[in-house]
């Protein structure tokens, strides 16, 4: 190993204190790299990348929203609408109608913590949770965290794993891994916001590409009927490279997980940010209500137009819908997930 190889390796390693939270528990950072200079900063809370800094024209672009402290991420809970800034979103990424659901004929109750619904977990998910780092090195992070029976109304005592990992290629690729002690519903997630021109621009000049011609009809508030429907011909068409909409929270059905299933590019920076994965589909969101509200790195006053999510996942409310892939996960079986998302120059 070459010397300036050696002090990359060491420099990673150290991981710094980001906050303490109230129970006197220290929330650590580290951060990750490859020799290409691009490079991730990962927080115990929730699993949480605050920071992606990727090699661009004219410098290295912070691409992902989020806070500079510990103090604002957990704020940031406590708003009517939640962003969920660089978290790993569990039990359930996305919606379940009512919070019921049925296995094997026994109902279950989640948190209703929005409205009526369960959103991404309930009201304590696993974006708020104080992670354990299971191994580091220069270039990938495994944290682990386990979730009691019945934390936020699901069964079954979940013991999971995620790696984040940035690759020689400028690659940031995520592995999840999960088992439980019941059968339960799984369907877990990352909600970075992205934007290829830095974290504290819009990203209203950036052209956006989906490799879905279906999408899930859903009613006003986000449930979904149960109907499939093309997009052939509707603003939802996006097969075909666009500007990004300015407002969509839609759950795009990936039919072919060979190939990417979503890009964005920026001509400012000259950057393309290419997605994969191997879930069943991908919820693309911009727009949030709660922006205008938060200060977040920098004491850049994010906006509506501040970044873009690609939630890989599963469907939302699939428990209730027979017909959707499903989100069973049976005791001693292993849940698997794998996204990764590629940075290159134009």
């Amino acid at each position: 190993m070459e010397k300036n190889q050696i002090s990359h390796f060491v420099d990673t390693l150290d991981a710094k204190t980001f906050g303490i939270l109230t129970d006197g528990k220290a929330v650590l950072c580290h951060t990750i790299s490859n020799m290409r200079g691009m490079e991730a900063s990962v927080i115990t809370y929730g699993a949480t990348i605050t920071s992606l800094q990727i090699p661009a024209q004219g410098g290295k672009v912070d691409v992902v929203l989020g806070f500079d402290s510990l103090q604002s991420y957990i704020d940031s809970y406590s708003l009517p609408s939640a962003p969920y800034f660089g978290a790993i979103i569990g039990r359930y990424s996305g919606r379940i109608k009512k919070g019921k659901f049925t296995i094997d004929g026994e109902k279950y109750q989640a948190a209703s913590n929005h409205g009526e619904h369960t959103l991404h977990g309930g009201f304590e998910g696993f974006g708020q949770k104080v992670w354990q780092v299971e191994n580091v090195s220069a270039n990938a992070i495994t944290l682990s965290y386990t979730s009691a029976d019945g934390e936020e109304g699901f069964p079954g005592e979940i013991t999971l794993h995620v790696t984040y990992t940035i690759s020689e290629d400028n690659k940031l690729v995520m592995q999840y891994w999960a088992t439980s002690t019941k059968d339960t519903v799984l369907n877990l997630t990352q909600h970075s916001y992205f934007n290829l021109a830095g974290h504290s621009q819009t990203i209203e000049k950036q052209k956006l590409f989906i490799n879905s011609h279906k999408i899930l009809e859903t009613k006003p508030n986000g449930i979904p009927t149960g109907l499939i429907l093309k997009v052939d011909n509707c603003p939802f068409d996006l097969t075909t490279t666009k500007y990004c909409p300015t407002k969509i929270d839609t759950t795009f059905i990936i039919d072919d997980n060979t190939v990417p299933v979503a890009s964005l590019t920026s001509e400012e920076t000259g950057l393309k940010m290419t997605v994969r994965t191997n879930q069943p589909s991908v919820h693309v969101y911009v727009g949030g209500n709660c922006f205008g509200k938060i200060k977040g790195k920098e004491d850049t006053q994010y906006n509506t137009l501040s970044g873009i999510c690609f939630e890989a996942q599963h469907y939302p409310d699939a428990p209730n819908h027979p017909h959707f892939p499903s989100t069973l996960l049976k005791k001693g079986e292993e849940y698997h997930q794998k996204t990764s998302f590629k940075f290159e120059q134009l």
